[in-house]
């Protein structure tokens, strides 16, 4: 009889979890790049209504709502990489 003891059995799942998230991470790529090349089909055209805005002759820091519609009329995907802004300048 041998002096050496049952070494215990190592898991697998391990390995097994690891293959699975690499697997995952390789398909999320494979997508994302696909989803870039279809925002690239087409060119988006902004239009806004009313193109202009005319109240008159108004006092500076005076508040004054108004309501603009943005919408896309071209063929490909309109996105903003920085929050719309507008900027009002005295005189126009």
């Amino acid at each position: 009889m041998s002096n050496r003891q049952k070494q215990p059995k190592k898991s697998s799942l391990p390995v097994i979890a690891l293959v699975v998230g690499g697997l995952l991470l390789v398909t999320g790529a494979i997508y994302f790049s696909l989803q870039g090349n279809e925002q690239d089909s087409g060119t988006p055209r902004l239009s806004v209504d009313p193109q202009v805005i005319d109240y008159g002759d108004v006092k500076l820091d005076t508040p004054i709502n108004f309501t603009l519609t943005v919408t896309n009329q071209g063929d490909g995907i309109l996105l903003f990489k920085e929050e719309p802004f507008i900027q009002v300048v005295e005189g126009c």
